[in-house]
């Protein structure tokens, strides 16, 4: 199916195309590329531009640029603008404006893209669904989201997220969400905000982008929960456990591979399930059926198939790492998620860690904890403080890496010491001094630790198999 024709990119961008193409998709990165698409020659760590070529060789509809690169023809399907990011937000801006699907912007500190694919099952079947495959939430991830959505999309869910102030209004300004979802403000990105309720008003930005009428959704527990309802429109719905929410959670229970729910709203009962432990993604779950039932969804339909959701790989995700085919109970419990990691997440993820049973009963629970970034002056604190959290009773050993977590090593008792290492390359070069059979471990800790390098190296120890 076309997603754009020639005439409609140059209306949208103003820019000028020599030849007439029909573009199925839009591609950022020739790795990914399919036949069809339109490549966008974004400059990051390399120039797009060098890479023009190698797209249309490898059947690229054509390409966004500001230049003519060295090597390809005048006439070849170039869509030509002043300025390539300029250009791919002006066709993101064309895409929303000609389409009439219900839009849902997702923002917080935590969750975003949890809370997006929550959203993407929980609104399967009640229309055509469109969101990104990834978390694309930052200046150019949403353009790009906005620039991908096919004209007739029933849902969009745009996933917006921020690392300095300033940055999430004009991005929700570009989405127009009919309804915008705040899942939680916690400690992130400290570095370039002077306190939490900085981040909030940061957050309580997204609602600038409110279509007239729209719906904000907002966390009833948290401490900024009155300053994120004083920045909010009118209509305006909360969640969380707190009396009097609209959406209310009244009981989380979690088992081996899922949650069950049991919740209020509008006085009625409401029972949904999760694929996966965690009163973290009960919240989330609950914040995607109040967002999903703005947006106009059917709240029965959404129910049901939110129970079909299982976190991705990286994000929560539990899988058993078979060690011996011959002995199939023989084996180590995963919870890989190593994706990324801020004071709030890794809370909830050791609480997930610390209510999960061995599947030995000799069996450790073992966390493997890697730097928490952009955390400002309080980092050597808020990291060390992980030694008195509630969870750590119920976890026998504790493996860190990198400078900040040392100071969780440090302040952890010898007995649950276990290694610490500068790099995730380190202890992912012995998988064996980790884990042992019979445990369940967690690995976590923000991308640029890299502890994805781990997950893969225990994973490797034998044949995994997801929970379920």
């Amino acid at each position: 199916m076309t997603l754009w024709t020639s005439e409609e990119a140059v209306a949208a961008t103003g820019g000028t195309s020599a030849v007439a193409w029909q573009a199925t998709g839009v591609s950022i990165d020739t790795r990914t590329l399919q036949a069809g698409d339109m490549f966008v020659a974004l400059k990051d760590v390399r120039d797009g531009h060098d890479f023009v070529a190698q797209a249309l060789a490898a059947g690229a509809a054509c390409a966004l640029v500001s230049r003519i690169p060295e090597g390809v023809a005048a006439d070849a399907p170039l869509l030509v603008v002043e300025d390539v990011l300029t250009g791919l937000e002006a066709l993101g801006r064309a895409a929303r404006a000609r389409t009439d699907a219900r839009v849902i912007g997702v923002t917080g500190s935590v969750g975003k893209t949890s809370t997006k694919e929550m959203l993407r099952t929980a609104l399967t079947g009640q229309g055509a669904v469109h969101a990104a495959e990834k978390s694309y939430n930052n200046h150019w991830g949403v353009p790009l989201t906005l620039a991908r959505m096919p004209k007739d999309t029933d849902f969009a869910v745009i996933e917006i997220g921020m690392n300095h102030a300033g940055e999430i209004a004009p991005l929700a300004k570009m989405a127009r969400p009919h309804v915008a979802l705040i899942t939680i403000v916690a400690p992130a990105h400290l570095e370039a905000f002077a306190s939490v309720e900085d981040i909030a008003r940061e957050k309580a930005a997204i609602f600038e982008g409110l279509e007239q009428g729209g719906t904000a959704i907002i966390n009833a527990d948290l401490p900024t929960t009155d300053l994120l309802l004083s920045k909010a429109p009118a209509n305006r719905q909360t969640f969380g456990e707190a009396e009097g929410a609209d959406w209310q959670l009244l009981e989380a229970t979690s088992g081996d591979a899922s949650t069950v729910c049991r919740a209020t709203h509008d006085g009625a009962a409401l029972v949904f399930k999760l694929g996966a432990p965690g009163r973290h993604f009960a919240m989330n779950g609950l914040a995607c059926l109040a967002a999903a039932t703005a947006a106009g969804a059917d709240l029965g339909r959404a129910a049901v198939e939110l129970g079909n959701w299982a976190p991705p790989s990286g994000r929560g995700q539990r899988r058993f790492i078979h060690l011996d085919a011959h002995m199939p109970e023989q084996g180590i419990d995963l919870f890989d998620d190593a994706y990324n990691a801020n004071p709030a997440s890794v809370g909830a993820a050791l609480a997930v860690l610390a209510s999960a049973n061995p599947p030995d009963t000799a069996g450790r629970r073992v966390a493997i904890l890697g730097d928490m970034k952009e955390l400002g002056a309080t980092e050597d604190d808020l990291h060390a403080s992980f030694a008195t959290h509630p969870a750590m009773d119920e976890i026998q050993q504790v493996h860190c890496v990198g400078p900040l977590m040392k100071h969780l090593y440090d302040a952890l008792p010898s007995s649950k010491q276990g290694l610490w290492a500068a790099t995730s390359a380190e202890l992912a070069a012995s998988p064996l001094a980790l884990v042992k059979a019979g445990d369940v471990v967690m690995a976590k800790g923000s991308l640029s630790m890299k502890m994805a390098l781990i997950v893969d190296a225990i994973t490797n120890l034998g044949q995994s198999v997801a929970g379920n």
